[in-house]
């Protein structure tokens, strides 16, 4: 026996056990997939476990249910099963090959292959199987060799590869800023020559991947190298060399400060503050997303650091000091406080009711939150002071 896998808590999850026994893997019918094994082999921790298996879709269900688990059948057109245990959900899918691709969809069948199921694949580090009962590691093209020594490869030839979809051009940059230590020549020649087919990509995808890229271990270097080679010039022309230099700035500030990585911070990094607008609704991002996007590249404000987060909160007031190369410390798990103050204190104090209360409360709080968020004794004597301006312009 080869590689064994490590032990992993994940290994452990409530149900695991009788969802690969009930799967036949005790007779080599399934295997753990892809990132589980990848990620336990480098002692990261695993989110989610995928198995491929041999059983065709229609059999897995029969003995999901035999085996009264909760069986969803999320994607089994292409074969695909959500095994719903106590502990969450575990993907199964039948192993498979490609019969057509047009760079954003396959056209699939089933397999009982191994290795077929492995050919089909992106990387080599994402082609290792593991046994789910001893561990032992099952691989079919030197992956192992690629995760000992840092570099991500494609399986087969690299156009091809990316012929057959063209998000790989950028999961092969995220999987390199995650876990490269050496880039691939061939790969990144590849996707140099097929950048432009990013543009056939949805743009959903595209910001899918790319913000997951923008927090990975080597971001900054990676982001780099693809602006140099022009990798998202077809898609995202906003992103120069210049927008590396703030990427990389803020990047710094973030470690600094011990804040961690944010995507879309970082994305407002690397984009001119005027096009801020347009790359978010380009990239079809939530309403909050892009509310936040535009945000971001606000500025610092005039009123410091604590009256920006009470204003926006501190998500954005972060997000704004951060890339402005200002103090974030006083924010950082600062509770705003509430106004000691309401209307009706100022209707005591002689306001009418309506417009007039409303308009002097908003005095009364710029006053208060220029002050620092004085106790409420100072409150009373801004609210006094400010009734009375009031009273006095009214008469007049």
């Amino acid at each position: 026996m080869g590689v064994i896998l490590p032990d992993a808590a994940w290994r452990e999850r409530e149900g695991l056990a009788t969802l690969t026994a009930a799967l036949g893997a005790g007779d080599g019918d399934t295997r753990i997939v892809g990132g589980a094994v990848r990620d336990t082999l480098l002692g990261i921790d695993v989110a989610d476990i995928d198995l491929a298996t041999r059983l065709l879709p229609d059999d897995v269900l029969d003995r999901l249910r035999a085996a009264n688990i909760r069986a969803v059948p999320t994607g089994i057109a292409h074969g695909t099963i959500t095994a719903v245990l106590p502990s969450g959900p575990v993907e199964v899918t039948t192993l498979r090959r490609d019969v057509a691709t047009d760079g954003r969809h396959a056209v699939v069948a089933f397999s009982d292959d191994w290795r077929e199921d492995a050919a089909r694949r992106d990387f080599t580090m994402n082609a290792l199987y593991a046994d789910p009962a001893s561990g032992e590691v099952f691989d079919h093209f030197g992956g192992l060799d690629d995760l000992a020594a840092g570099r991500v490869r494609f399986i087969g030839d690299p156009l091809q590869r990316i012929a057959e979809d063209h998000l790989r051009i950028l999961r092969f940059f995220r999987f390199h800023a995650r876990f490269g230590d050496s880039i691939d020549a061939d790969g990144l020649a590849a996707c140099i020559a097929r950048a432009n087919d990013l543009m056939a990509l949805s743009r959903e995808r595209i910001a899918s991947e790319l913000l997951r890229l923008l927090v990975a271990r080597h971001a900054v270097a990676v982001l780099g190298l693809m602006v140099e080679r022009g990798i998202l010039r077809a898609v995202l022309p906003e992103i120069d060399a210049a927008g590396v230099g703030r990427f990389a700035a803020l990047a710094d500030r973030e470690a600094v400060a011990a804040i961690a990585p944010d995507a879309l911070r970082r994305l407002a990094a690397l984009i001119p503050p005027a096009d801020a607008e347009s790359v978010g609704a380009r990239l079809r991002l939530s309403n909050a997303d892009r509310k936040r996007l535009i945000a971001a590249t606000s500025g610092a404000g005039d009123e410091g650091p604590l009256a920006l987060a009470y204003r926006f909160g501190d998500r954005v007031a972060i997000d704004r000091l951060l890339l402005a190369g200002a103090d974030t410390a006083s924010v950082v798990d600062w509770m705003p406080p509430t106004l000691p103050l309401s209307g009706g204190a100022l209707v005591a104090r002689g306001l009418s009711k309506g417009p007039q209360v409303a308009a002097a409360l908003k005095v009364v709080e710029t006053r208060w939150i220029g002050e620092g968020f004085p106790d409420a004794a100072r409150v009373g004597q801004i609210a006094d002071e400010v009734v009375a301006a009031e009273l006095a312009r009214a008469k007049a």
